[in-house]
């Protein structure tokens, strides 16, 4: 394969910008595809909250040497960007510089990842082709081929439905004008549509707690303004985090504020609940679902529904590539024992890099949210260090790709094997309840969205 193709990154968030870093610093050719208007567009959605983690967690090493060359000065260290604050200080400024910007292809829509000439069923020769991407752009449908492939795609635009059991409950798709995925913006852009009015919130993670905090925020300044919180859980010791324990003391003082809203009544909980339909009552919508032992539940009628239930990578996108993943979890195989909530649920998660992230397809690998699937527990540092490692690995720096270090911040939280759901007995069979940390993103995130404050 010529080694003068570029090395494609697939999105401009944090990670994929970061990947774009460490590519300049190796004096590698690459180019960073984005579907969005502008980098960071899934950071834009959830723009209004703050993170959890301080900027000294959230700028990657090789991006803070690109930048202070052209002369940034770094944000506060011990200060929390929100979601803009992270695009405006850091992610745009990056990709404006010299080195970044003219790889950098925005509007550009990656749909398709495949080898020049061969479908996932061609053996002979294949790890000598280029990849080739199928994009949609400015200019319309083409082709791009590369030497590598880097997916920092992430998982934001494929939220989880509300069933428990991975598709939507019935009535979901046709109450899609009452139903949203992302943390309103309750008291600035999203301020009408919840003012005066009951939201339910559906989901167990920070994205939820965000989403809490926003409402009953509303419900002091406006009257009439409501905010129940449902989740499939029963038991709720270790829902509101590791308080003092946990090493962020922000995300600590997250749990530990949504949980006094709780217990002063400001914030209604319903526990037990799996939705199993969304009704229509007028101009009002009914959560219909069941308990763990199948009997019947109500919430509502209520005017919105927050669905904060997780989110699922994007897997059609390399449906011609030969990848290896886990089937509970849709992480590289090597990786999801390591994250995987039905094995431990501490927040801990050991160094990895190039090795635990490489598929049986040479020269692809996922990276950042995407690279965790379904799991909940990412946080940026783990994918700064991901990127460090593969970018290593594809330039023939062996030694510095298999030389990871990560030490994230523990959360206080750890309720041993098991996800942190409780067993629930539905029509004979026992289920177990989705993993608790889900919640936005980059919740899964973050920070990107999500594990950051909302979000990491």
């Amino acid at each position: 394969m010529s080694t003068t193709l570029p090395i494609a990154v697939i999105g401009a968030g944090p990670v994929g910008l970061s990947a774009a870093a460490r590519l300049v610093e190796r004096d590698e050719p690459f180019v960073t595809l984005e579907a969005g208007s502008s980098v960071g567009t899934s950071v834009r959605d959830w723009g209004h909250v703050q993170l959890f983690s301080p900027w000294r967690y959230v700028v990657d090493p090789a991006a803070r040497a690109l930048l202070e060359s052209t002369g940034w000065e770094a944000p506060d260290p011990d200060t929390f960007p929100s979601g803009d604050d992270l695009v405006d200080d850091y992610l745009a400024p990056l990709a404006d510089h010299p080195a970044i910007a003219p790889g950098l292809r925005l509007r550009t829509r990656v749909t398709k990842v495949t080898r020049t000439g061969a479908d996932k069923l061609v053996s002979a020769g294949r790890a000598a082709l280029p990849f080739e991407l199928l994009v949609d752009g400015p200019d319309g449908p083409t082709r791009i081929r590369a030497r590598a492939v880097i997916d920092a795609s992430g998982t934001w635009t494929r939220p989880n439905p509300l069933g428990s059991d991975g598709l939507p409950v019935d009535g979901e798709v046709e109450a899609g004008d009452r139903v949203v995925h992302r943390i309103p913006d309750a008291r600035g852009r999203d301020r009408d549509r919840y003012a005066g009015r009951t939201t339910a919130i559906v989901g167990s993670g920070h994205s939820a707690f965000n989403a809490v905090l926003e409402l009953a925020a509303l419900a002091e300044e406006v009257a009439g303004t409501e905010v129940i919180w449902a989740i499939r859980r029963q038991q709720t010791d270790d829902l509101f985090g590791g308080g003092a324990d946990d090493a962020l003391p922000r995300r600590g003082a997250l749990g530990l504020t949504v949980r006094r809203l709780v217990d002063d009544g400001r914030v209604r909980l319903e526990t037990d609940l799996r939705t199993t339909s969304v009704r229509r009552e007028g101009e009002q919508v009914l959560l219909e679902g069941i308990d763990h032992l199948g009997v019947a539940r109500e919430v509502g009628p209520v005017d919105e529904v927050v669905a904060l239930t997780g989110f699922r990578p994007d897997l059609g996108l390399i449906s011609e590539l030969r990848v290896d993943l886990d089937p509970v979890v849709e992480a590289p195989a090597i990786l999801a024992p390591l994250i995987d909530p039905n094995l431990h649920s501490c927040g801990t998660v050991p160094p990895h890099g190039a090795t635990e992230l490489a598929h049986p397809e040479p020269g692809y690998f996922t990276v950042g949210m995407k690279s965790y699937g379904r799991a909940p527990t990412f946080l940026l540092l783990t994918g700064y260090e991901q990127v460090r490692s593969v970018v290593a690995a594809l330039v023939g720096d062996h030694e510095a790709a298999v030389n990871v270090e990560l030490a994230l911040p523990p959360t206080g939280v750890c309720s041993g094997p098991g996800l942190s759901g409780d067993l629930v007995s539905v029509a004979g069979a026992e289920v177990r309840d989705e993993a608790a940390g889900v919640g936005v993103g980059e919740e899964r995130s973050l920070p990107q969205a999500s594990g950051g404050g909302c979000c990491g």
